[in-house]
């Protein structure tokens, strides 16, 4: 059995759902927001590297590395902005973020 096309956009469509789920789903904890989002990028990534797979064209899987460094300073920022908000109000929940208005 070959792996086709199909199958690799089928995977990325269902890890893409699962993140999507994952967002509406727990709208409290900033953690499972940023684990979803980073799922989500990685189901974009890996329709990028089969398209460019199947197509022959290595410009997909260059760009895979681009998206990743973003998605890598954007999870620092993230983790980084969760640190100051539990530091200031001892707890992770997204709805506590609106008290920091300031």
């Amino acid at each position: 059995m070959t792996l086709t096309l199909a199958h690799y956009l089928t995977l990325g469509a269902i890890l893409f759902a699962i993140s999507i789920v994952g967002i509406f789903m727990n709208r409290r904890n900033v953690i499972i927001v940023l684990m979803a989002i980073e799922l989500m990028l990685l189901a974009v990534n890996l329709n990028f590297i089969a398209f460019s797979h199947f197509m022959g064209d290595m410009a997909g899987q260059v760009f895979v590395f681009f998206i990743l460094t973003v998605a890598a300073a954007e999870s620092a920022i993230g983790l980084a902005i969760l640190v100051v908000l539990f530091r200031n109000l001892r707890s992770i929940d997204v709805e506590d973020l609106g008290s920091m208005k300031g």
